[in-house]
């Protein structure tokens, strides 16, 4: 892989494209026995990783699953004045339940994720705040209704063969860590105040070890351990790796609103799952059944995979193409610029 510049002062190098591979492999590997499968030496990889973070190009963290919790999720179409995009966009980064923003169709358009924890925080955001903005001109909001790739998914095609399959296998990789599943739960999980501290704490840091969630917590390492593997099972929490999308050279970005016929969504979706460029994609309510996240290198190998590969497939009766102007936050990460940007977590 040819090195790729995030800014003037920043060039990954072959192995930290394989360290982000491994973390995403495991996220919560230790240095030595991500040193061991690499073959480098655990201070190598230690000083590469906290380079990587310090320069923000990527971030370990925990991020909660609403659905496992049976709250809905939903995407969130905002048409506004012009001139009043970023304060919007910056005061929905802002708020906890918001997950994801972005600026698109010339910046007059946001896009951006929701996954309230209560229903009252869901319908304070959908039904009040938002409708109640003067600068805001039309609201569309479609329920996610089965999630095709997402999560831990994130870019995983992407980095497919960037290590071998005996590396891989050493960082205890069991195929892809994302599977398609409900949105919602029909058992919805129960948390106590010890699992809220330690969700809390992973969303700061989502490499932070059992020792210091046993003290976040006041539990202990054991205690903790459990708890954790308990709550990954169940989908409650996965442990995500955000990669500042231009780090891998990847600098155009487009949401796809696809129309597919209702029998081929199933099979349009899980296509969509297996593309590289691909870094979301679920079935949704309204008059788009699916929407997918694309990430390309450029906006000609955009088009050449939105009309080659996605137009081809059987069921597709229409798309609209809507390249990202600013991606302002991704997976709970605010982004400044090309960059990750490490902010204090607090609770929603």
């Amino acid at each position: 892989m040819t090195d790729a510049p995030v800014s003037e002062s920043v060039t990954l190098q072959p192995d930290d494209v394989r360290i982000i591979r491994a973390l995403q492999i495991a996220p919560r590997a230790s240095f030595a026995s991500m040193a061991v499968a690499l073959g480098l030496t655990e201070s190598a990889v230690n000083r590469r990783y906290r380079r990587l973070r310090a320069d923000g190009v990527i971030r370990v963290a925990g991020v909660v699953n609403p659905g496992a919790l049976g709250q809905s999720r939903w995407l969130v179409r905002l048409r506004c004045r012009p001139g009043s995009v970023a304060a919007i966009a910056d005061a929905l980064a802002k708020r906890d339940d918001v997950n994801w923003v972005a600026l698109s169709a010339a910046g007059c358009e946001i896009t951006c994720a929701t996954q309230s924890r209560t229903r009252q925080q869901r319908e304070d955001l959908l039904g009040q705040r938002l409708p109640r903005t003067a600068a805001v001109l039309d609201i569309n909001a479609f329920a996610m209704l089965r999630q095709f790739m997402g999560g831990r998914g994130h870019y995983w095609a992407a980095l497919e063969g960037t290590l071998s399959p005996q590396q891989e296998a050493m960082l205890g990789s069991d195929g892809s860590p994302f599977t398609e599943s409900p949105v919602v739960a029909r058992d919805p999980v129960h948390l106590t105040d010890e699992d809220e501290t330690i969700l809390l704490t992973l969303a700061a840091d989502g490499r932070a070890s059992l020792v210091d969630l046993a003290a976040a917590a006041d539990s202990t390492p054991g205690r903790v351990s459990r708890r954790l593997n308990t709550l990954l099972l169940h989908r409650v929490l996965h442990i995500d790796v955000e990669i500042a999308a231009a780090a891998l050279g990847y600098h155009a970005r487009a949401n796809l609103w696809l129309r597919v016929h209702p029998s081929a969504v199933k099979k349009v979706g899980r296509t969509l799952a297996q593309q590289p460029e691909i870094a979301f994609a679920a079935a949704v309510s309204g008059p788009y059944n699916i929407h997918a996240v694309a990430h390309c290198r450029d906006l000609d190998e955009l088009f050449e995979f939105t009309s080659d590969r996605i137009g081809s497939l059987a069921g597709l009766q229409s798309m609209e193409v809507s390249p990202v102007l600013q991606h302002v936050k991704q997976a709970g990460t605010l982004l400044s610029g090309d960059r990750l940007v490490e902010t204090p977590h607090t609770r929603a």
